[in-house]
Parts: structure tokens; C-alpha cells; sequence
């Protein structure tokens, strides 16, 4: 059963101007230690901010909150399992909020794909039970 899905799309470029900006104060407030020496090891680390930005975008829409009521961008983690494949890390009231949407003696999943091309980024989020 679908609980909620949610997309994003991202232009890149405005990301880079954003921390251009602001820089590790934009970046510290958005995204979490984990996603930070990800995004720092890699070539391109604006579209992999942008990637990550998205994914929290779409996540938050799946939810149906946004960013309300105590949802914060950290509460919202983006990692990568051991075969690289992207997958939503969850703290804080996401999660509460999270484990409120699924039915009890449920199973879950999350299932995340993250792209760009150019100048967009683009996060797409399924969050169903089982």
C-alpha cells in the first residue's frame, strides 16, 4: 500500500549560488555530517548537495508535512548502502512522524531515486507499508 509519494526538481545553479553565499552555514543547516563528507568527496559536489536538497524536498512532500510543525532539513538524511544506492535516513519528529504513517504490525519501505542532468536535480520518494 501506498502511504505517499513525493518529487522535486532542483536547478542546480541555484544551489551553487546558495553556497556561494552562505556557505558552510547554508551547508550546516541543511544536511547532516554524513551527507557533507559524501558530497565533499566527490566531483561534483553541488549537484550531489542539489541530489541530496531534493531528496529532502520529495521526502517531506511524501510525508505530507514539508517543512512544518518541527521537521527539520538534518531530521532527513540522505546515505548510500554499500552498493551506492541512495536510501532516507530518519531522526528527530520526521521520524515520529514517520512511524505515526504506517499501519501497526506493518513492514516499510522507502524507496528513493535521486537524478541529474544539466542544471536540474531531480529526487523522487515512494513511502509504502507491506
Amino acid at each position: 500500500m501506498i502511504i505517499g509519494i513525493g518529487s522535486d526538481i532542483v536547478d542546480i545553479r541555484r544551489i551553487d549560488k546558495t553556497i556561494s553565499k552562505f556557505g558552510n552555514k547554508f551547508i550546516k543547516r541543511c544536511f547532516t555530517d554524513t551527507e557533507i563528507t559524501k558530497s565533499e568527496s566527490v566531483n561534483k559536489r553541488i549537484n550531489s548537495y542539489a541530489k541530496r536538497f531534493a531528496a529532502k524536498e520529495a521526502f517531506s512532500k511524501a510525508l505530507g508535512t514539508g517543512f512544518s510543525n518541527g521537521i527539520y532539513w538534518k531530521d532527513i538524511g540522505v546515505i548510500n548502502d554499500k552498493y551506492g544506492k541512495p536510501k532516507i535516513k530518519l531522526t528527530g519528529k520526521s521520524l515520529k512522524k514517520f512511524k505515526k504513517l504506517i499501519p501497526k504490525n506493518k513492514k516499510h519501505s522507502i524507496n528513493l531515486t535521486l537524478s541529474d542532468e544539466n542544471h536540474i536535480a531531480h529526487a523522487l520518494v515512494i513511502i509504502s507499508s507491506h
